[in-house]
């Protein structure tokens, strides 16, 4: 995997981040460099930590699928991308305007359950998850904190249009690794 393919991922794994982001934006009157801080380490922790965690559990079992590792990322990407696109056209929830563990916690867990099962595949694929999940939970710490910014300044106006780009990139990763394992597209 590449570092193009990488950083698509990171990105489409981060939507979800960014969405909710967006959303704690708009609850507070004035936006400080403390909650992008404060948003971005939960939800840039959560983003690297979770996919950690799939590569181990994935990895334990990997030698056993390897013929049709493919299928799975494949399946698992394109899964994970039509409910974040289902997601995005659901109504929105009121956020609490709390930047405290009680509100963050299950926000940055909520919106990292995807990158688990991203981590899964990535032990099929056999990425280097040391820089896959630091990538990962970087860009996710600054989109998160900009979306924070953002959120205050422009409102809901990008929210499910970021959960909509999130899941077609991973649609679309999901089909290029297919593609690429049977010799159609390298």
């Amino acid at each position: 995997m590449g570092l193009f393919d990488l950083f698509l991922i990171a990105v489409g794994l981060s939507m979800d981040a960014f969405a909710v982001s967006i959303c704690k934006g708009l609850s507070v009157k004035k936006v400080t460099v403390k909650h992008g801080i404060i948003v971005g380490l939960y939800f840039g922790g959560f983003q690297a930590g979770m996919p950690l965690l799939g590569y181990f559990l994935g990895s334990s079992f990997a030698s056993y699928i390897e013929t049709f590792d493919h299928w799975i990322a494949f399946a698992l990407l394109c899964i994970i991308g039509i409910n974040m696109i289902r997601e995005s056209r659901e109504n929105a929830e009121e956020v609490n305007a709390s930047f405290g563990m009680k509100a963050m916690l299950p926000m940055a867990v909520a919106t990292s359950i995807d990158a688990l099962a991203v981590g899964v595949s990535f032990a099929f694929m056999r990425v280097k998850i040391g820089w896959a999940v630091t990538f990962i939970g970087v860009i996710t710490f600054l989109l998160s904190a900009a979306g924070v910014k953002i959120g205050n300044h422009f409102g809901l106006k990008y929210k499910s249009k970021a959960e909509v780009f999130g899941g077609v990139v991973l649609i679309l990763l999901g089909i290029k690794i297919l593609l690429e394992h049977l010799g159609i597209f390298l």
